[in-house]
């Protein structure tokens, strides 16, 4: 991979408020052209903090950032008309409609697409003429994505981007960012729908306390981690019956089956099951889902934050008894 097709490249990225908490600590990743990259992250976890480093809404602490091989914050004339952003809330005006809101918006845009060409894209055609203010949470995101839009951008930054969307806008929004991506728009989002993520993203970053902590496609991201068998035994069947083999945990009649082999896991529990006349309800075997890699993560997050307050209360019991002598 050459230097130059990385249309976002971020090294050593740090990013520190008021009162010294740094909240970006060495991130560093790339993302090429017309990929879909997905930055995930449990609450605090830095990702907005990263996201505007990229976008040149602020500048790095330390680190490098270039997007479309330019400092997005130092040059920001040189990437922000190639560059299209839809953040978590748009804050547009109330009292305008979505065509207008669209038409100012073009007004501050290069080369702008026609505004009824940006509202058909998210599906906003019938309601253009409608308030701002009289549109659902659903179709506000819409606007801000049509709005986002408006300048072709080679390069996409998506914040939470269907947050409020039903199943169906989703969706669609899910087949317009894919299109777009057909066309070589570089696409990078952020996003706490997991199933978004394994669904859209060619590859991902999860963070955690200011650090990625794991990064790939969601295959690799998840290939470590053991599939799952589940499934109810029969009434007077005992989960001792099951081969010793498959390590089956129990939960009365529930069973619970994590594997690494999991044909190897399958068959040995079809072939035992067919053996023994039984007849096992609910059977599902899957590979392990992106949303059980997260929460690893998470419960690893939690883990750690109680052994830090752990490790705190012991220390400030030893100080108290130290100073009491």
């Amino acid at each position: 991979m050459t230097t130059d097709q990385y249309v976002i490249e971020a090294q050593g990225l740090r990013r520190t408020y008021a009162g010294g908490f740094e909240a970006v600590t060495g991130v560093s990743f790339s993302v090429v052209r017309g990929e879909i990259f997905a930055l995930l992250g449990t609450n605090g976890a830095g990702k907005t903090s990263t996201v505007e480093l990229l976008e040149g809404l602020a500048a790095p602490d330390g680190g490098t950032v270039r997007v479309l091989g330019h400092d997005p914050y130092r040059e920001r004339a040189a990437v922000r008309p190639r560059t299209g952003v839809m953040l978590q809330e748009g804050g547009f005006p109330s009292d305008l409609t979505a065509a207008e809101t669209a038409r100012m918006w073009a007004g501050c845009t290069s080369g702008a697409r026609p505004t009824g060409e940006a509202l058909e894209l998210v599906g906003l055609e019938r309601r253009a003429d409608v308030r701002v203010k009289q549109l659902s949470g659903g179709e506000r995101r819409r606007l801000d994505l049509a709005l986002a839009l408006l300048g072709r951008p080679e390069v996409l930054f998506l914040d939470e981007p269907t947050t409020g969307l039903d199943a169906e806008g989703r969706r669609d929004t899910w087949e317009l960012v894919r299109t777009l991506r057909e066309g070589g728009t570089t696409v990078l989002l952020t996003t706490h729908y997991l199933e978004e993520a394994d669904s859209l993203a060619d590859r991902l970053a999860i963070m955690h306390r200011g650090r990625i902590v794991t990064a790939g496609s969601p295959a690799e991201v998840t290939a470590d981690r053991p599939s799952r068998i589940r499934f109810l035994l029969p009434e007077g069947v005992a989960a001792g019956r099951l081969p010793l083999s498959l390590r089956a945990a129990a939960d009365g009649r529930r069973i619970e089956i994590r594997t690494h082999r999991l044909q190897q896991a399958l068959e040995e529990l079809l072939r035992w099951a067919r053996e023994s006349d039984v007849r096992l309800e609910g059977l599902d075997a899957r590979t392990a889902s992106l949303e059980e890699a997260f929460l690893d993560i998470a419960r690893g997050a939690a883990q750690d934050a109680a052994q830090g307050i752990a490790r705190s209360a012991a220390q400030d019991t030893a100080q108290t008894e130290t100073a009491g002598v």
